[in-house]
């Protein structure tokens, strides 16, 4: 050992003065945020913050020049949010006027689309915010890598969790807004997948003040052949979490309320996620979510890939991102890598209920000859999409 480190200390020291003469690196990083009014819900639950996403990437550009201070690298995040649609695509484009090539977008699918319609192609554009399925099937936006996991990324994170506790009779709930019936829709393919069966799928519209009637209007509301478990789909929060405990059959309630597949929570803490979260706190004042964590995330897949290829160009960037040489530190358990077909963030899906970490999917036993990773969501052949620049 003593002989072995001075020849370390003098290869360090001879590669730092190649560090030291070389060329700053600045390296601009667009942060384009759609916060629409939900408008009025049904229930009390805790409203999304505004900043959901924006202090994600903030923190990202924190981590990315912690590492960056070494290496003669500067990350600046060039940050637009907006309540109003029509002013996302202008966002993007002033962006872009300003120079700016990397962006983070926590928009909805309509708007992605419109964004990569409207921007050159020299661009790297990274989606922390849409969970939309299409995305990564048929309506495909080229050339865009997806940090969020998409509905069946959950879905099928939840499936693997109900079939190895052999809950496979299945009530589903759903609201009356679209993102529910995404929801719904998706819950039935991943019951198809796993083997189990829905024993009725029910649309929940009423507009009742269910904090003070769900004692009396859920459970005949639930009444209906016996199920193992009620899976609900109110991405809102207008009812669902009026569902535990107010079941026609005493059974668990998980889906978008009770336990949740999550991209993010604050009951994640193993695997060095400690950290990550006391960092977010002291930045935000507030825990971190999963549109954080995707916008986290985003950052830091640009700030890596810099690292390594030490150039700012989108497509080298991009061709990075997409090989078997890219890895991000995620703080789950796992280093984390790209589907070279959707430009989706491979990641185990964490369960939690509000206050535990329950489990993480994929669950053991659930095989695939290239990851287990990839038997959440679509695989290759469930696809039509084709990312640039994958091989």
């Amino acid at each position: 050992m003593m002989k072995t480190l001075p020849r370390l200390l003098a290869a360090a020291v001879t590669s730092l003065p190649l560090i030291a003469h070389s060329a700053a690196l600045e390296i601009n990083i667009g942060y384009v945020g759609f916060e629409p009014d939900h408008g009025p819900v049904l229930s009390n639950i805790l409203p999304e913050p505004a900043d959901a996403g924006l202090k994600g990437a903030e923190l990202g550009i924190n981590d990315n020049n912690t590492t960056g201070r070494f290496l003669k690298q500067h990350y600046t995040l060039h940050s637009v949010s907006t309540d109003q649609p029509t002013e996302v695509v202008s966002a993007a484009i002033r962006l872009y006027d300003q120079g700016v090539r990397l962006f983070v977008l926590n928009l909805t699918t309509e708007q992605l689309t419109a964004v990569e319609r409207e921007l050159p192609d020299d661009v790297l554009l990274i989606n922390s915010g849409s969970q939309d399925n299409r995305l990564r099937t048929q309506a495909c936006v080229p050339g865009m890598l997806h940090t969020i996991p998409s509905r069946a990324m959950l879905t099928d994170a939840l499936a693997q969790w109900l079939a190895s506790k052999r809950w496979n009779r299945w009530l589903i709930i759903e609201g009356n807004q679209n993102g529910d019936q995404l929801y719904a829709a998706s819950l039935e393919r991943s019951a198809k997948r796993m083997g189990a069966k829905v024993i009725e799928r029910k649309q929940w519209d009423f507009d009742t003040d269910l904090r003070r009637t769900a004692q009396k209007e859920l459970p005949p509301f639930t009444q209906t052949d016996e199920y193992d478990v009620v899976v609900v789909a109110d991405e809102r929060g207008d009812f669902g979490e009026y569902v535990p405990y107010n079941t026609w059959y005493p059974r668990p309630v998980v889906g978008t309320q009770g336990m949740s597949p999550v991209a993010w929570h604050r009951v994640v803490e193993a695997w060095g996620a400690a950290q990550l979260q006391s960092r977010f706190e002291k930045l935000a004042d507030r825990w971190m979510n999963s549109r954080d964590y995707a916008s986290w995330a985003g950052v830091r897949t640009l700030g890596e890939a810099v690292t390594q290829t030490r150039s700012s160009d989108p497509a080298e960037l991009q061709r990075f991102i997409l090989s078997d040489k890219f890895q991000l530190g995620g703080f789950k358990g796992r280093k984390l890598d790209y589907r070279g077909w959707s430009g989706q963030l491979r990641q185990p899906i964490p369960l939690v209920h509000p206050r535990a970490l329950v489990s993480q999917s994929p669950q053991e036993g659930y095989l695939h000859p290239k990851t287990d990773l990839d038997t959440l969501g679509f695989d290759a052949s469930e696809s039509q999409c084709s990312v640039k620049g994958d091989a």
